[in-house]
């Protein structure tokens, strides 16, 4: 589904194939599966699990059960011009195992599968194959097989010293009783069953064989048709009315490709086969039976597996049959339209391939699971980021924190009514044993009203549902909206009417029908999801030819933009899936395609149902809901399929004969094909020397190779004028409509201009020498050191923000959606990295075992006698600096082990891959991740010990970039530790830190301090006064915002002059200060026993080059005020009227833009309000400027005269001076706020009651009501100089159009900040 195709074929089918066993070349093991087992010997042999001997081994196998090569024995024509033929590929795929053989009291059912090989450019053939058994004839391969039984059972009965009779005889002498008794010498033995054993004398030797058809387009249903029809005329009494070589040349040369929207008949062997092409406004083309897929897994399954898919994960499928793993590669893939998967795609690998799922990469393969079932045994490289589907056994293993595809359950609800309609129950059949689905031809809504017919009444009643809780949740869902599922009115079935036109039987129109209802219902999710997409392609402004180079700098969509439209549930998923490739590619596509002419067949077809629902739901782009809207256009899509299959629109002339001498025959043949001119022939005799094309029963023959190795040399329809679709150059435009390949080479560009990290598309089948292994290892190296190059980077411009770009200056601007789905797809990356050449895989997650690796060996280093101090902490100066050079808290120690305890020791986190995650997280909020990385691969011995020579850790130089680059996320703040685990207990540390020009030696009083977080606040604490310093623990409070400090005034001297409290997280080393500078106690500053504290993040001091760059601190844009205040630090600066104005506006611009983020991005609104440079700050500038200083140095506070105004305005209100109504209410507020700041019970001084002044006006939107009230009181005038900026009245009313501007926020406090405020 992903990619194009040759454009050069029309052909229905380019290759016959028949693969088997060349007598001349004898019993060859198959090397490849041989190759696998020297890896397999290898990993044992360097201390893996002890069972490994026993699975990969092909000499312990009896020899019935070997694999021996298989080799093409023919294919015809010999070449095409337009698909190359590639013979390693075909014959891996034809018979990924290899040859098999078996006796006459084994099964032998023909088996029919299909494969997919994609070329290194990405374009796809299709083979689809059928494996039957035939009689082994040649007598030295039966007596190959005779010897190998005879030196197997010598091994046998060796390895378990069983002193039993001769070998041969006792293998001769239980030959062929059924019921023959078990040999209890050793276990091993019960391997040695009857059907193991073979005796040249009695048994007769089969061997598999395949034949197969190589075809450019998916067609299955017809391909199993004609191969079965084949097979059949080989394998019955009567031979078949023409020779094969007659139906094989037919179907290689004489019948087309139905074009697109109609479909082909042609004639197979004993009966008529039928194949379609949807047209160019349909969805692609897809002919493998969905319902089996449903069947086999499952609704609810089935869309775990899609989401995995839809999020890039590694998917390994897991079946013994090849179809089955077929079928659910391609559905999963058809269902992602418009999307493709862009990574990794062999649906059935080789055996000889099995190193490929080493792959660090996504990938979507599917693995034979020969019979086993035991999945514990298999061993798999890595599985942090693995979705393991058991097909057979309707299970599915998912990786950890999935999230969950969009109304979900509504989802499921639909594609259940969808299944249920055509009789497959929504939960899957666990029992499904059989490959074809049956749709049995009922009306549906019989059956479901029928209460008599067991299996079907009622099907969401069964008993399996009732297990299940998805769909007890659906039950629910359903009661609610109404639906009764007993009566649930089916669509009716017309195909019911059995009328004689239908061409097809009714099982495959069936088929076709519920593919096409199921797919429609998918589309439709994805059409709904991004009906506005194209509002946030960001088109690029360069010309092509740049857009191309700088690719990887660009950013196509607004992804920001169009997440912050989304409904709150589907943040998780949405914000994951726009990182995809696919997701980029389906976007580059559009903007490469400008005019419809020019666009994909899969674009076009989306865009056009994308404005359709435009068009129905005529509502603002920009408002999403989470309304779930059903599908409405299957009905359409249903009656477009059956008119096709209703009526053939080509069919294939008759059979005729060719180079016989009789010229009527002649004649009437070319009279019959110019007439019917959508056509092509139907089988007929060939021109062939006599005696050729006989054949003996059950023996698929020799075929003339020299009648099959060109067509013919008029062929009607390709050469007479026919109707447009046939032309070249329309049958171009016809693949790129309906194959997504493109003539020019846009498609190459996209790819070239795209290959982020997956340098490697797909593996070569082909020769396997250790060079080739080396060489597509180095690729896969290459390409995760360009992953980690590409995520480091969209990381740290994503958090550096757009603004910063805009504005010169660090603004955080990334939701917490978006950085933890960056982070997780960091996580994803350095699991694979560290996934990658694993000698031996330990656990789920291959970073966590090497660390835990490592934490052991520096323990047992420490155990030793020579190991100096605590274990992993680095003993030398290379500690942290003394943090912002507050030499009052002793730093840090840099402990990459006693980070892994921090992490071990948190009890809610359960998994390897969580606590390895947790640990990544921890490390970039320390701003210590490449360094950890760096001390962790810096021992050598232990790296070498737990990985291949091929291994990127292994390679220096890649190793060196990698960690460089993720040294860059040392220049940003991450508090992505803090803000995930929000539960778990964390350790503090605070230090009060007195004023050290009068020391707090003499201080009486006993301190406490009360420290809140955006999460959570502590309650008070009591601090000793002799050390000032306590660490606690408490739940994790996140960014710390606030600290209140005061003391109980007791003793002598009660007096305190406080510089500033500073509090550590002892995890992750965050630092906050609380500049404080002011007394605490009676009859000193304001008269202040407690003040609130606001903090700021300390940045850690610059040490050696380790530290790159520092981190400007979280603070609004650095703007004038800064550059003034800073001029004399010590004495307080007098600030003109402009710098005040200015410093207001910049405060209430703080606030603005604050509340103009996403709730998900606002910091601290505490800050902004009463942090430096703050609200509260510039308020106190306008009052002070022009305030009057009175003599005898008794200070006078703003409260002060605050509470003058209240006096004056209490006195004026009880004598009613004034009648404006308004004027009353303001000072009515103003006095009741007042009051109650007053009589709180709190010790706040006088700044601080002013500061909770200016939050509860802010809160309530009263400010600038009380600006203008003391602007006109008669206190000002005694207060204040004529030059004060209160008096100014044209500079007060600009300042209450400022501070108006708060009206439309609705402001929220901080609990610490109005505390004891009853208001």
């Amino acid at each position: 589904m992903t990619t194009g195709f040759s454009s050069g074929s029309c052909r229905f089918a380019d290759y016959f194939v028949i693969c088997g066993l060349d007598t001349d070349s004898g019993l060859e093991p198959d090397e490849l599966s041989a190759l696998c087992q020297y890896i397999q010997a290898t990993k044992f042999r360097d201390g893996a699990r002890g069972n490994l001997a026993n699975e990969g081994e092909n000499f312990e196998q009896s020899p019935l059960r070997r694999t021996f090569k298989s080799k093409v024995l023919a294919h015809f024509p010999e070449n095409v011009e337009w698909n190359p033929f590639d013979q390693d590929a075909v014959g891996m795929l034809c018979m990924p195992k290899g040859l098999a053989f078996r006796t006459q009291v084994d099964s032998r059912e023909p088996q029919f599968h299909s494969f997919i090989i994609t070329r290194e450019d990405g374009s796809r053939t299709y083979g689809f194959a059928l494996t039957f058994f035939e009689e082994v004839t040649s007598k030295q391969i039966c007596s190959a097989m005779q010897t190998l039984y005879h030196m197997h059972n010598a091994e046998q009965y060796d390895i378990l010293h069983t002193p039993t009779s001769p070998p041969g005889l006792e293998e001769q002498r239980h030959q062929h009783s059924q019921t023959r008794p078990m040999l209890h010498a050793a276990p091993a033995i019960s391997r040695l069953q009857r059907f193991n054993s073979y005796d040249i004398s009695r048994d007769t030797l089969y061997v598999s064989k395949c034949i197969c058809l190589i075809t450019p387009m998916a067609f299955p249903q017809a391909c199993r048709k004609v191969l079965q029809q084949l097979h059949q005329a080989v394998s019955s009494p009567q031979p078949p009315p023409l020779p094969l070589e007659s139906y094989i040349y037919n179907i290689l040369f004489e019948v087309p490709m139905p074009p697109s929207g109609r479909s082909l008949k042609f004639s197979g062997v004993y009966g008529p086969v039928v194949c379609q092409r949807p047209s160019t406004s349909e969805l692609p083309l897809f002919d493998f039976p969905m319902g089996e897929v449903f069947n086999l897994l499952g609704v609810e399954n089935v869309l775990q597996l899609f989401t995995c898919a839809l999020l890039e994960m590694q998917i390994l499928l897991y079946s013994q049959h090849y179809q089955r793993l077929m079928t659910v590669a391609e559905s999963i893939t058809a269902l992602m339209f418009p999307f493709q998967w862009q990574h990794v795609y062999v649906p059935i690998l080789p055996a000889s391939l099995l190193h490929f799922l080493d792959a660090p990469v996504p990938y979507l393969m599917g693995l034979h699971s020969n019979g086993q079932d035991d999945r514990t045994k298999l061993e798999l490289p890595q599985e942090a980021n693995l979705c393991f589907v058991d097909i057979d056994n309707h299970f599915i293993e998912l990786p950890e924190e999935l999230p969950q595809f969009p109304n979900k359950l509504e989802f499921i609800q639909e594609i259940s009514e969808v299944l249920m309609s055509f009789g497959v129950s929504p939960e899957g059949n666990i029992h499904s044993s059989d490959s074809q689905p049956k749709y049995p031809g009922f009306r549906s809504v019989d059956v479901v009203s029928d209460k008599r017919n067991g299996n079907l009444a009622s099907p969401l009643n069964s008993y399996l549902l009732r297990e299940n809780e998805t769909i007890a949740r659906l039950q629910a869902l359903v009661k609610r909206t109404g639906v009764s599922l007993e009566k649930l009115e089916v669509r009716e079935d017309a195909s019911s009417n059995k009328d004689g036109r239908i061409q097809c039987d009714e099982e495959e129109l069936k088929m076709h029908q519920l593919n096409i209802q199921v797919r429609e219902v998918f589309a439709n999710r994805f059409t709904q999801m991004f009906a506005d997409y194209e509002v946030f392609v960001i088109q690029p402004s360069h010309d092509k030819e740049s857009w191309f180079t700088n690719r990887d700098q660009m950013q196509n969509f607004d992804k920001a933009s169009f997440l912050s439209d989304q409904p709150e549930p589907y943040l998780p998923f949405l914000s994951r899936f726009l990182e995809t490739q696919m997701f980029a590619s389906f976007i580059d596509c559009k903007i490469l395609c400008h005019d419809d002419e020019e666009k994909e067949h899969t674009l076009r077809v989306f865009d056009s149902r994308v404005d359709k629902i435009r068009m129905l739901n005529v509502r603002t782009p920009t408002l999403r809901t989470s309304m779930y809207q059903k599908c409405t256009n299957i009905e359409e899509a249903d009656n477009l399929l059956k008119k096709r299959y209703e009526k053939a629109d080509f069919v294939v002339p008759g059979p005729h004969a060719i180079g016989l001498e009789d010229d009527k025959t002649q004649k009437a043949i070319e009279m019959r094909v110019s007439k019917i001119d959508h056509t092509a022939l139907h089988p007929h005799l060939l021109d062939m020397k006599i005696g050729q094309g006989r054949y003996e029963q059950g023996f698929f023959p020799r075929l003339q190779s020299d009648v099959l190795s060109t067509g013919p040399t008029s062929n009607k329809w390709t050469k007479r004028s026919a109707p447009a679709q046939w032309r070249r150059r329309d049958r171009q435009k016809q693949h790129a409509e309906h194959l997504y390949l493109d003539n020019d080479q846009r498609e190459k560009y996209i790819q070239e201009a795209r290959n982020l990290g997956t340098t490697i598309r797909q593996p070569k089948l082909s020769n396997l020498s250790p060079s080739v292994i080396a060489q597509t290892n180095w690729k896969f190296v290459e390409g995760l050191l360009k992953e980690c190059r590409n995520k480091t980077k969209r990381m740290l411009v994503e958090k550096m923000g757009r603004e910063a770009v805009e504005l010169g200056h660090g603004e955080v601007s990334i939701t917490g959606v978006e950085e933890n789905t960056l982070i997780a797809s960091l996580c994803d990356l350095l699991e694979r990295i560290w996934s990658h050449g694993l000698q031996v895989k330990q656990g789920k997650s291959a970073l966590w075992s090497h660390l835990l690796h490592y934490q052991e060996s520096k323990e047992k280093k420490s155990a030793t006698p020579g190991g100096l101090g605590p274990p992993g902490f680095i003993h030398d100066p290379e500690r942290r600096k003394s943090d912002g050079g507050v030499s009052a808290m002793a730093p840090l120690k840099v402990s990459l082990i006693q980070d892994m305890r921090h992490i071990q020791n948190i009890s809610e986190i359960k998994t390897d891959v969580g606590k390895a995650r947790a640990w990544v997280r921890l490390s970039m909020e320390k701003k210590l991740l490449s360094r950890h990385l760096k001390q962790l691969l810096s021992d050598h011995e232990l790296t070498k010990k737990l990985y291949k020579r091929y291994a990127f850790l292994r390679c220096d130089d890649e190793k060196e970039q990698f960690l460089y680059h993720l040294l860059s996320f040392n220049a940003v703040d991450y508090f992505c530790f803090t803000n995930v685990f929000t539960t778990i207990m964390i350790p503090y540390h605070v230090v009060v830190v007195p004023s050290k020009k009068l020391g707090g030696s003499m201080f009486t009083a006993n301190p406490w301090v009360c420290v809140s977080g955006e999460l959570a606040e502590t309650g008070v604490l009591q601090v000793p006064r002799n050390t000032l310093e306590i660490t606690f623990e408490c739940q994790n409070l996140g960014k710390l915002t606030t600290v209140q400090m005061g003391h109980d005034n007791t003793g002598l001297y009660a007096k305190w002059l406080v510089e500033c409290v500073i509090v550590r997280n002892e995890i992750t080393g965050h630092t906050y200060k609380f500049p404080c500078g002011r007394w605490l106690g009676k009859g000193v500053d304001d008269g202040s026993l407690e003040r609130i504290l606001v903090g700021e993040l300390m940045t850690p001091s610059t040490e050696n080059d380790e530290r790159m760059c520092r981190t400007p601190p979280m603070q609004q844009s650095p703007g004038m005020m800064r550059r003034f205040v800073t001029i004399s630090p010590n004495s307080k600066p007098k600030l003109n009227t402009g710098q005040i104005q200015e410093g207001v506006g910049e405060a209430i611009n703080g606030i603005v833009k604050h509340f103009h983020k996403p709730e998900k991005e606002r910091g601290s609104l505490t800050l902004l309000l009463c942090g430096e440079y703050g609200l509260v700050w510039a308020l106190e500038q306008v009052f002070q400027h022009g305030f009057k200083s009175p003599r005898l140095f008794k200070n006078v506070f703003i409260w002060d005269f605050l509470e003058k105004s209240q006096v004056y305005f209490e006195s004026a209100e009880q004598r009613e001076a004034t009648p404006d109504e308004n004027w009353q209410t303001r000072v009515r507020h103003f006095c009741r706020f007042m009051r109650a700041i007053n009589n709180t019970s709190r010790n706040i001084g006088k700044d601080g009651k002013f500061q909770m002044l200016v939050c509860l006006g802010a809160r309530d939107h009263l400010l600038h009501h009380w600006i203008a009230l003391l602007a006109d009181c008669p206190i000002t005038t005694q207060m204040y100089e004529e030059t004060a900026l209160i008096k100014d009245r044209s500079l007060v009313n600009s300042l209450i159009r400022v501070l108006q501007t708060l009206q439309e926020f609705n402001i929220t406090l901080e609990a610490s900040l109005v505390k004891g405020v009853g208001i």
